[in-house]
């Protein structure tokens, strides 16, 4: 099964009962499970249970403890309200009878309103920049073991990054990144899905970028890094089938926290969806990295 297939497999839930679902996790060695699946599998679960003229519009979740891959995740969905053009959904994600995850879910009907948006920065197009994976790939005998477990294996997403100078030379930088994504492959003819696939990405490097101020590296060993929150605004229809830019940036770094901010952008310019986070980058002293 390719990285794509297994993903979207990830994302087709199981039903148990009429409001839980259960979502597996990917056989990739990883201790902890990635946050963005955790956001795209909840997703997937409220969408389920909204009429479907009903469009995810934004949702707002925290991460209460790390996912263990080995087990299943139970998805139990509270159908709060349904009003006259908007419903709300809450979803908890349990493992091992304890809560690991919640986020709220508002949908709306679609109509017609005054339109506006922020114009996408001026890049390079993903045609004249390499994948992550091919520039990695010949760097592999010169990264850290860790680095060369994540960059060696097939990807559902092609990661574009218009610069990787960071990684090849250490320098505190303004934290600012821009990458482009896109599936390895087409998506089934389901909007559901599109909106699920740009969540489980929406959770990738978000919380690095808060890194580059400082000159680390998200597989550093000195440091902490786990996503606390994450919230992400659907601002028109999603539909993932071409290059999108991921523009990324971190304005402040306080108190054992980062947060950071992103905009994702069809490749005609047009803003689709936006995204916040927050999360734990503690770096540990050198009496933490010898326990």
């Amino acid at each position: 099964m390719s990285a794509l297939a297994n993903l979207l497999n990830i994302l087709d839930l199981e039903q148990l009962d009429d409001n839980l679902f259960r979502g597996t996790s990917p056989k990739d060695g990883w201790q902890r499970v990635y946050g963005g699946q955790v956001l795209g599998q909840a997703l997937m679960a409220a969408i389920r249970l909204v009429p479907p003229t009903r469009i995810a519009h934004s949702l707002h979740a925290y991460f209460l403890l790390g996912g263990d891959p080995k087990h299943p995740i139970l998805y139990e969905v509270e159908r709060t309200r349904d009003g006259g053009s908007f419903s709300t959904r809450r979803v908890k994600a349990i493992q091992h009878g304890r809560m690991i995850f919640v986020m709220g879910v508002s949908f709306q009907d679609a109509e017609p309103g005054l339109d506006h948006a922020a114009t996408m920065p001026d890049v390079p197009p993903p045609e004249d920049l390499k994948s992550a994976n091919e520039v990695f790939a010949a760097l592999l005998d010169k990264l850290p073991e860790n680095m060369r477990t994540y960059w060696s294996r097939e990807r559902p997403i092609d990661m574009r990054p218009v610069d990787l100078s960071r990684y090849m030379k250490r320098e505190v930088r303004e934290p600012v990144q821009y990458i482009w994504l896109k599936p390895n492959g087409p998506l089934p003819d389901d909007p559901a899905v599109h909106q699920g696939m740009l969540a489980y990405a929406s959770d990738f490097t978000l919380l690095d970028t808060a890194l580059i101020a400082h000159a680390k590296l998200l597989f550093d060993e000195d440091m902490q890094l786990a996503s606390l929150d994450h919230a992400l605004w659907f601002h028109r229809p999603v539909r993932w089938d071409d290059w999108v830019l991921y523009a990324q940036d971190s304005p402040s770094a306080s108190g054992g926290r980062g947060f950071c901010r992103g905009s994702i952008y069809t490749r005609d310019g047009q803003l689709i969806a936006s995204t916040v986070q927050e999360g734990l980058m503690r770096q540990r002293v050198a009496t933490d990295l010898v326990k």
